[in-house]
């Protein structure tokens, strides 16, 4: 009887469209490519007015910058495309993150294999670029000290993969505004 009652409530929930999907980008460091990750997710999210619908974050797999800004080239791509990514700062990947989070996107297989040693997840977890519809399952490059032109490259590569992972879970979970 309690389980049909949670099952039962849990269907309510996502017809109703009262859960949140929970969605974090992952990266080595959390000031490259992941902060581009969930900077661009959350400007498509909002541009859908689905806001209340998503959690947004990233997260790194190496303590290397905790606590701090997005890179420079990063900010700057982010500026340049009208959105910032100002109030980022980075922060490791926890083996928790593995149960709070729907989907945990995944910028490299590198960052995918660090992923796969904290345990399993009760979510998702997936490349970045499985989405690209342009080269499906490949690594995004990662920018850091190569110059604002590998940044700009690195910020459309996330686009197209972010507009069509977005594109996914709205058909998947057939959310609407």
């Amino acid at each position: 009887m309690y389980t049909f009652f949670l099952l039962s409530l849990l269907y309510y929930q996502k017809r109703r469209r009262l859960f949140v999907i929970k969605v974090i980008f992952v990266c080595l460091g959390n000031i490259c490519r992941s902060p581009l990750g969930e900077g661009v997710f959350r400007e498509l999210v909002k541009e859908r007015g689905l806001e209340q619908q998503f959690q947004i974050d990233s997260a790194g797999t190496a303590a290397y910058h905790v606590g701090k800004l997005p890179d420079p080239g990063s900010r700057r791509v982010a500026l340049k495309h009208g959105f910032s990514i100002e109030d980022q700062r980075a922060r490791q990947f926890r083996s928790g993150d593995l149960i709070e989070w729907d989907y945990i996107i995944a910028m490299d297989s590198s960052n995918r294999r660090n992923i796969e040693k904290l345990g399993s997840t009760s979510g998702e977890l997936v490349l970045m670029r499985d989405f690209d519809p342009e080269i499906k399952g490949s690594d995004v490059p990662d920018p850091w000290s190569l110059g604002d032109e590998a940044f700009l490259e690195t910020y459309r590569i996330i686009r197209r993969s972010c507009e069509a992972l977005l594109d996914y879970l709205v058909e998947k979970h057939e959310l609407t505004r």
